[in-house]
Protein backbone atom coordinates (compact mmCIF):
# COMPACT_ATOMS: atom_id res chain seq x y z
CA UNK A 1 0.00 0.00 0.00
CA UNK A 2 2.28 2.14 1.13
CA UNK A 3 4.87 1.49 -2.11
CA UNK A 4 1.33 2.06 -4.32
CA UNK A 5 1.28 5.68 -2.52
CA UNK A 6 4.87 6.39 -3.10
CA UNK A 7 4.44 6.06 -6.55
CA UNK A 8 1.59 7.93 -6.98
CA UNK A 9 2.99 10.70 -4.93
CA UNK A 10 5.78 10.49 -8.01
CA UNK A 11 3.74 10.63 -10.69
CA UNK A 12 2.09 13.75 -9.08
CA UNK A 13 5.31 15.37 -8.90
CA UNK A 14 6.46 14.70 -12.25
CA UNK A 15 3.23 16.31 -13.41
CA UNK A 16 3.73 18.92 -11.75
CA UNK A 17 7.11 19.43 -13.09
CA UNK A 18 5.92 18.78 -16.83
CA UNK A 19 2.91 21.79 -15.97
CA UNK A 20 6.24 24.33 -15.00
CA UNK A 21 8.37 22.79 -18.05
CA UNK A 22 5.73 23.45 -20.56
CA UNK A 23 5.99 27.14 -21.20
CA UNK A 24 9.70 26.08 -21.69
CA UNK A 25 8.69 24.09 -24.50
CA UNK A 26 6.94 26.98 -26.74
CA UNK A 27 9.82 28.82 -26.01
CA UNK A 28 13.10 29.66 -27.46
CA UNK A 29 16.15 28.40 -25.73
CA UNK A 30 18.65 31.16 -24.56
CA UNK A 31 21.63 29.19 -24.02
CA UNK A 32 22.94 30.86 -27.49
CA UNK A 33 23.61 34.10 -25.69
CA UNK A 34 24.77 35.93 -28.87
CA UNK A 35 22.71 38.93 -30.52
CA UNK A 36 19.77 38.00 -31.82
CA UNK A 37 19.67 35.16 -29.08
CA UNK A 38 19.40 32.32 -31.09
CA UNK A 39 16.18 33.55 -32.32
CA UNK A 40 14.94 35.06 -35.66
CA UNK A 41 13.75 38.29 -35.85
CA UNK A 42 13.15 41.73 -38.29
CA UNK A 43 11.57 42.14 -41.27
CA UNK A 44 12.62 41.71 -44.78
CA UNK A 45 10.20 43.56 -47.02
CA UNK A 46 7.92 42.09 -49.01
CA UNK A 47 10.18 38.58 -48.65
CA UNK A 48 9.40 38.82 -45.48
CA UNK A 49 7.22 36.03 -44.78
CA UNK A 50 9.72 34.00 -47.93
CA UNK A 51 12.26 31.77 -47.16
CA UNK A 52 15.52 32.94 -48.30
CA UNK A 53 17.09 30.54 -50.83
CA UNK A 54 20.14 28.02 -49.24
CA UNK A 55 23.68 28.90 -50.23
CA UNK A 56 26.97 26.72 -49.61
CA UNK A 57 27.46 28.84 -46.64
CA UNK A 58 24.11 28.20 -44.55
CA UNK A 59 22.67 24.94 -46.93
CA UNK A 60 19.87 25.10 -44.17
CA UNK A 61 16.93 26.63 -44.77
CA UNK A 62 16.61 29.91 -42.53
CA UNK A 63 13.95 29.55 -40.05
CA UNK A 64 11.27 31.56 -40.05
CA UNK A 65 10.59 34.89 -38.11
CA UNK A 66 9.64 34.44 -34.38
CA UNK A 67 9.62 38.38 -34.08
CA UNK A 68 8.54 40.89 -36.76
CA UNK A 69 6.41 43.90 -37.52
CA UNK A 70 5.79 43.07 -40.81
CA UNK A 71 2.21 41.77 -41.08
CA UNK A 72 1.08 39.73 -44.22
CA UNK A 73 0.12 41.51 -46.67
CA UNK A 74 1.46 44.32 -46.01
CA UNK A 75 5.21 44.59 -46.64
CA UNK A 76 6.97 47.25 -44.22
CA UNK A 77 4.07 47.53 -42.21
CA UNK A 78 3.48 46.68 -38.87
CA UNK A 79 2.91 47.85 -35.00
CA UNK A 80 5.58 47.43 -32.16
CA UNK A 81 2.39 46.59 -29.75
CA UNK A 82 1.34 43.74 -31.99
CA UNK A 83 4.51 42.67 -32.64
CA UNK A 84 3.04 40.98 -36.19
CA UNK A 85 2.08 37.86 -37.11
CA UNK A 86 4.42 35.25 -35.41
CA UNK A 87 4.15 37.09 -32.15
CA UNK A 88 0.35 37.25 -31.91
CA UNK A 89 -0.31 33.72 -33.80
CA UNK A 90 1.97 31.96 -31.13
CA UNK A 91 0.33 33.89 -28.45
CA UNK A 92 -2.79 32.49 -29.53
CA UNK A 93 -1.84 29.05 -30.25
CA UNK A 94 0.37 29.06 -27.51
CA UNK A 95 -2.42 30.01 -24.80
CA UNK A 96 -5.17 27.42 -26.63
CA UNK A 97 -2.58 24.57 -26.20
CA UNK A 98 -1.36 25.75 -22.20
CA UNK A 99 -5.07 25.46 -21.49
CA UNK A 100 -5.75 22.28 -22.60
CA UNK A 101 -2.55 21.00 -21.01
CA UNK A 102 -3.30 23.13 -17.95
CA UNK A 103 -7.03 21.11 -17.22
CA UNK A 104 -5.90 18.02 -18.37
CA UNK A 105 -2.78 18.50 -15.72
CA UNK A 106 -5.28 19.32 -12.79
CA UNK A 107 -7.55 16.43 -14.00
CA UNK A 108 -5.14 14.18 -13.80
CA UNK A 109 -4.26 15.83 -10.27
CA UNK A 110 -7.58 15.67 -9.08
CA UNK A 111 -9.22 12.76 -10.85
CA UNK A 112 -10.15 13.61 -14.08
CA UNK A 113 -9.28 15.38 -17.13
CA UNK A 114 -9.18 13.50 -21.15
CA UNK A 115 -7.73 10.32 -19.94
CA UNK A 116 -9.18 10.82 -15.99
CA UNK A 117 -10.44 7.99 -14.05
CA UNK A 118 -8.07 4.84 -15.56
CA UNK A 119 -5.35 5.56 -12.92
CA UNK A 120 -2.26 7.03 -12.16
CA UNK A 121 0.22 5.25 -14.54
CA UNK A 122 -3.13 5.92 -17.00
CA UNK A 123 -2.78 9.85 -16.73
CA UNK A 124 0.39 9.99 -16.89
CA UNK A 125 0.02 8.27 -20.20
CA UNK A 126 -2.52 10.34 -21.27
CA UNK A 127 -1.40 13.47 -20.60
CA UNK A 128 2.32 12.73 -22.89
CA UNK A 129 -0.23 11.78 -25.35
CA UNK A 130 -2.11 15.40 -24.90
CA UNK A 131 1.25 17.31 -25.00
CA UNK A 132 2.41 15.49 -28.33
CA UNK A 133 -1.02 15.87 -29.75
CA UNK A 134 -1.39 19.89 -28.88
CA UNK A 135 2.58 20.18 -30.48
CA UNK A 136 1.78 18.57 -33.45
CA UNK A 137 -1.98 20.80 -33.61
CA UNK A 138 -0.36 23.99 -33.05
CA UNK A 139 2.37 22.77 -35.82
CA UNK A 140 -0.25 22.23 -38.14
CA UNK A 141 -2.31 25.37 -37.78
CA UNK A 142 0.63 28.08 -37.84
CA UNK A 143 2.31 26.22 -41.17
CA UNK A 144 -1.93 26.65 -42.45
CA UNK A 145 -1.70 30.50 -40.92
CA UNK A 146 1.89 30.95 -42.80
CA UNK A 147 0.81 29.91 -46.09
CA UNK A 148 -2.84 31.58 -46.18
CA UNK A 149 -0.87 34.94 -44.81
CA UNK A 150 2.36 34.65 -47.27
CA UNK A 151 2.45 37.14 -50.18
CA UNK A 152 2.23 36.09 -53.92
CA UNK A 153 5.41 37.24 -55.80
CA UNK A 154 6.06 37.76 -59.64
CA UNK A 155 8.59 35.48 -61.16
CA UNK A 156 10.33 32.54 -59.22
CA UNK A 157 12.49 32.14 -56.17
CA UNK A 158 16.06 32.44 -57.43
CA UNK A 159 18.08 28.95 -57.06
CA UNK A 160 21.27 28.96 -55.30
CA UNK A 161 24.18 29.08 -57.57
CA UNK A 162 27.22 26.87 -57.96
CA UNK A 163 30.28 26.99 -55.46
CA UNK A 164 31.09 30.23 -54.18
CA UNK A 165 33.95 32.07 -55.11
CA UNK A 166 36.02 33.99 -53.28
CA UNK A 167 36.27 37.18 -53.40
CA UNK A 168 38.70 40.05 -54.66
CA UNK A 169 39.75 40.75 -50.84
CA UNK A 170 40.41 37.57 -48.98
CA UNK A 171 40.91 33.74 -49.42
CA UNK A 172 37.25 33.00 -47.57
CA UNK A 173 35.25 36.00 -47.29
CA UNK A 174 32.10 36.51 -49.75
CA UNK A 175 31.43 34.85 -52.66
CA UNK A 176 28.41 34.87 -54.96
CA UNK A 177 25.50 32.47 -56.41
CA UNK A 178 24.49 32.98 -59.87
CA UNK A 179 21.56 34.38 -61.06
CA UNK A 180 20.84 35.13 -57.18
CA UNK A 181 18.86 38.66 -57.22
CA UNK A 182 18.12 41.68 -60.06
CA UNK A 183 20.03 44.07 -57.73
CA UNK A 184 23.99 44.26 -58.07
CA UNK A 185 26.21 43.67 -55.19
CA UNK A 186 29.31 44.91 -55.15
CA UNK A 187 32.85 44.08 -53.17
CA UNK A 188 32.00 47.37 -51.27
CA UNK A 189 28.95 46.07 -50.25
CA UNK A 190 30.18 42.54 -49.03
CA UNK A 191 32.92 44.70 -47.05
CA UNK A 192 29.72 46.77 -45.47
CA UNK A 193 28.17 43.35 -44.66
CA UNK A 194 31.71 42.31 -42.76
CA UNK A 195 31.89 45.38 -41.25
CA UNK A 196 28.53 45.48 -39.53
CA UNK A 197 28.96 42.02 -38.21
CA UNK A 198 32.09 42.47 -36.01
CA UNK A 199 30.45 46.30 -35.28
CA UNK A 200 26.92 45.37 -34.30
CA UNK A 201 28.36 42.70 -31.90
CA UNK A 202 31.11 44.80 -30.77
CA UNK A 203 28.13 47.72 -29.61
CA UNK A 204 25.74 44.53 -28.46
CA UNK A 205 28.85 43.59 -25.90
CA UNK A 206 29.02 47.36 -24.90
CA UNK A 207 24.95 47.63 -24.23
CA UNK A 208 25.44 50.56 -26.56
CA UNK A 209 22.15 51.47 -27.62
CA UNK A 210 22.93 54.82 -29.57
CA UNK A 211 25.67 53.12 -31.87
CA UNK A 212 23.28 50.42 -32.97
CA UNK A 213 20.64 53.01 -33.69
CA UNK A 214 23.27 54.33 -36.71
CA UNK A 215 24.05 50.58 -37.74
CA UNK A 216 20.20 48.45 -37.67
CA UNK A 217 16.86 49.59 -38.60
CA UNK A 218 14.64 50.60 -35.64
CA UNK A 219 12.58 47.19 -35.32
CA UNK A 220 15.64 45.55 -34.43
CA UNK A 221 17.43 48.29 -32.47
CA UNK A 222 13.63 47.89 -30.17
CA UNK A 223 14.05 43.96 -30.19
CA UNK A 224 18.21 44.51 -29.16
CA UNK A 225 16.79 46.72 -26.24
CA UNK A 226 14.30 44.10 -24.73
CA UNK A 227 17.00 41.48 -24.89
CA UNK A 228 19.44 43.82 -23.43
CA UNK A 229 16.72 44.92 -20.44
CA UNK A 230 16.27 40.73 -19.99
CA UNK A 231 19.81 40.57 -19.18
CA UNK A 232 20.13 43.54 -17.09
CA UNK A 233 16.88 41.96 -15.17
CA UNK A 234 19.53 38.59 -14.75
CA UNK A 235 21.83 40.67 -13.42
CA UNK A 236 24.23 39.66 -16.43
CA UNK A 237 26.42 40.92 -19.98
CA UNK A 238 26.28 39.03 -22.77
CA UNK A 239 30.12 39.77 -24.33
CA UNK A 240 31.06 38.94 -27.81
CA UNK A 241 34.66 38.92 -29.33
CA UNK A 242 37.18 38.03 -31.42
CA UNK A 243 34.39 37.73 -33.95
CA UNK A 244 35.83 36.87 -37.53
CA UNK A 245 34.43 36.01 -40.71
CA UNK A 246 34.93 32.72 -42.16
CA UNK A 247 32.67 32.74 -44.78
CA UNK A 248 29.55 34.38 -46.44
CA UNK A 249 27.45 33.80 -49.59
CA UNK A 250 24.61 36.19 -51.10
CA UNK A 251 21.07 34.64 -50.89
CA UNK A 252 19.09 37.05 -53.03
CA UNK A 253 18.96 40.87 -53.45
CA UNK A 254 16.52 42.94 -54.66
CA UNK A 255 15.06 46.27 -54.57
CA UNK A 256 11.07 47.56 -53.42
CA UNK A 257 10.62 51.03 -54.41
CA UNK A 258 13.52 53.25 -52.81
CA UNK A 259 14.69 50.17 -50.46
CA UNK A 260 17.53 48.10 -51.89
CA UNK A 261 17.98 44.74 -49.36
CA UNK A 262 20.49 41.67 -49.35
CA UNK A 263 20.21 38.54 -47.50
CA UNK A 264 23.20 37.22 -47.16
CA UNK A 265 24.67 34.12 -45.45
CA UNK A 266 27.66 34.26 -42.49
CA UNK A 267 29.76 31.77 -41.30
CA UNK A 268 31.70 32.82 -38.77
CA UNK A 269 34.02 32.60 -35.63
CA UNK A 270 33.36 34.26 -31.85
CA UNK A 271 34.02 34.26 -28.50
CA UNK A 272 30.30 34.49 -26.62
CA UNK A 273 29.97 33.95 -23.03
CA UNK A 274 27.61 35.77 -20.36
CA UNK A 275 29.44 37.31 -17.59
CA UNK A 276 27.58 38.44 -13.66
CA UNK A 277 27.34 42.07 -13.88
CA UNK A 278 28.73 42.02 -10.11
CA UNK A 279 31.32 39.46 -9.75
CA UNK A 280 32.73 38.90 -13.14
CA UNK A 281 31.96 35.06 -13.37
CA UNK A 282 31.36 33.49 -16.53
CA UNK A 283 27.78 32.09 -16.00
CA UNK A 284 26.76 31.01 -19.98
CA UNK A 285 29.72 30.11 -22.65
CA UNK A 286 33.73 30.43 -22.17
CA UNK A 287 36.85 31.66 -23.90
CA UNK A 288 37.03 28.96 -26.43
CA UNK A 289 36.09 30.27 -29.68
CA UNK A 290 33.23 28.89 -31.68
CA UNK A 291 31.31 28.89 -34.41
CA UNK A 292 27.93 30.25 -35.98
CA UNK A 293 26.40 30.47 -38.97
CA UNK A 294 23.00 33.26 -39.60
CA UNK A 295 21.84 34.56 -42.04
CA UNK A 296 21.96 38.47 -41.63
CA UNK A 297 19.54 40.84 -44.26
CA UNK A 298 20.38 44.19 -44.88
CA UNK A 299 18.40 47.25 -46.14
CA UNK A 300 19.58 50.32 -47.89
CA UNK A 301 17.24 53.22 -47.94
CA UNK A 302 17.76 55.65 -51.30
CA UNK A 303 21.37 54.72 -51.56
CA UNK A 304 22.29 54.85 -47.98
CA UNK A 305 24.25 52.95 -45.49
CA UNK A 306 23.42 49.31 -45.33
CA UNK A 307 21.64 48.57 -42.01
CA UNK A 308 20.76 45.65 -40.55
CA UNK A 309 17.24 44.76 -41.18
CA UNK A 310 16.68 40.87 -39.74
CA UNK A 311 18.62 38.11 -38.53
CA UNK A 312 17.44 34.22 -39.06
CA UNK A 313 18.68 31.02 -37.75
CA UNK A 314 19.73 28.21 -39.51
Amino acid sequence: MKSTQRAFGLMKAFAIVLSLAFPLMLAVSSADARIGGGRSYGSRGARTFSAPPVTNTAPNAARPFDRTMTQPGRPGAGTAATGGFNRSGMGMFGGLAAGFLGAGLLGMLFGGGLFGGLGGLSSIIGLLLQIGLIYLLVRFAMSWWQRRNAPAYAGPTPAPGPAAQASPRSGLGFGSTANAAPLEITPSDYEAFERLLGDIQTAWSNEDVNRLHTMATPEMVSYFIEDLRANEARGVVNKVSNVKLLQGDLAEAWREGNTDYATVALRYSLVDKTIERAGGRVVEGSDQPQEATDVWTFARHGGGKWELSAIQQT
